[in-house]
């Protein structure tokens, strides 16, 4: 029996509690937005006043040829500016890609009761975890959204512990993505001032994690988001986006793609892969790459994928911006952290633009 949506608790019971995901209640033959998942006028996606960001792809072959020096500085003003760009030629095959798209759609086509043996409070593993929304019951509004994600440790966990259905597919996309984002980190920790075998760059990228997240069609996307304002709490994300688009970057100051505060949809590119900076490289680099805040808008026309990766340090890891650019800038702008401690403080809470990085920021800093 499909209980009433009216009723928070009722929703909340079957669309969390009981695994159905935003799906489910979709499936049900829902024609309005209950009242859960309507976000304050602040919070929603104006898609008419969002320009495009037109910035070409930076092709990653170039990195490996005379041109190299030319590509890094192409990626490193893209770090220091919006935060966020799309690269192509990255080594990951583009079938590979396309397959991801639709094992991602079948999966979330599976039955509700074959993926909510995965939720959180009964998968057989800590490596996967089945959800919907970001922190359900911290969320004054519910974001359109359902997700499976699944934590690497390595290639024998991952085909032991991985559903079946989407494993093989989704570590091999881990597998040919590590490459780039070492590449990349390379150059950006460079341009810091590091060194290639500082062991501190492996140690920033040491754990990984594949979602796919899943945007069922929603009856007025206006009233809703798919995800909230947010910037991420690791070091780089590698995401795979479909072809409907929906991804909307917050620019931070004034630049030729628009004026700070505005936002820009990041428009999907067949073939290519989005990069971001993760809230650890704003930190380290003493703001000067910027940790893009960002959202994702839901679709009346068809369901979304998208499938990102997240690279994060090891829990371990001690967390601070580096000192010969403190010393530079005569002020450190975050202090020292346990990254442990940032990521229990990140999903603590609902999402709520950068006001993460509020929990390291040092008081002195503006």
């Amino acid at each position: 029996m499909v209980p009433s949506f009216d009723d928070g608790t009722s929703l909340y019971n079957f669309v969390v509690r009981d695994g159905n995901g935003v799906k489910g209640m979709v499936d049900s033959g829902l024609t309005t937005v209950p009242v859960a998942y309507m976000q304050p006028p602040r919070e929603r996606i104006d898609k008419e006043s969002a320009r495009k960001h037109e910035q070409l792809p930076i092709d990653l072959s170039r990195l490996d040829g005379p041109e190299h020096d030319e590509v890094a500085v192409e990626i490193v003003r893209a770090a220091e500016t919006l935060g966020f760009f799309q690269v192509i030629n990255h080594g990951v095959p583009v079938d590979l890609l396309e397959s991801l798209k639709d094992t991602a759609n079948k999966f979330f086509g599976l039955p509700p009761e074959q993926k909510a043996v995965y939720r959180s409070e009964v998968s057989p593993t800590p490596l996967v975890k089945y959800g919907t929304s970001f922190v359900p019951e911290k969320e004054a509004a519910l974001e359109w959204k359902d997700y499976i994600s699944l934590q690497y440790v390595n290639d024998a966990e991952a085909l032991q512990h991985w559903p079946i259905e989407i494993r093989d597919v989704a570590l091999e996309y881990l597998r040919t993505s590590i490459k780039m984002v070492r590449k990349l980190l390379e150059v950006l920790m460079v341009n810091l001032g590091m060194k290639l075998v500082d062991p501190k760059i492996d140690a920033l990228i040491d754990k990984k994690m594949v979602n796919m997240n899943f945007y069922p069609t929603c009856p007025n996307p206006d009233l809703t988001v798919g995800v909230g304002r947010h910037s991420d709490m690791g070091t780089i994300t590698v995401l795979l986006q479909d072809g409907i688009g929906g991804l909307y970057v917050k620019i931070e100051e004034d630049m030729r793609f628009g004026k700070k505060g505005e936002w820009v949809e990041i428009p999907p590119t067949p073939g290519a892969l989005v990069i971001n900076v993760g809230d650890m490289l704003q930190v380290l680099s003493n703001k000067r790459y910027k940790s893009a805040e960002h959202r994702v808008r839901t679709t009346n026309t068809t369901s979304r994928v998208s499938i990102p990766i997240f690279t994060i340090p090891k829990l371990t890891e001690k967390i601070a911006p580096l000192p010969h650019l403190v010393e530079k800038d005569g002020i450190a702008h975050y202090r020292e952290f346990l990254f442990a401690d940032y990521m229990k403080n990140f999903f603590g809470n609902a999402h709520e633009g950068k006001k993460s990085l509020d929990f390291v920021k040092n008081v002195d800093s503006s």
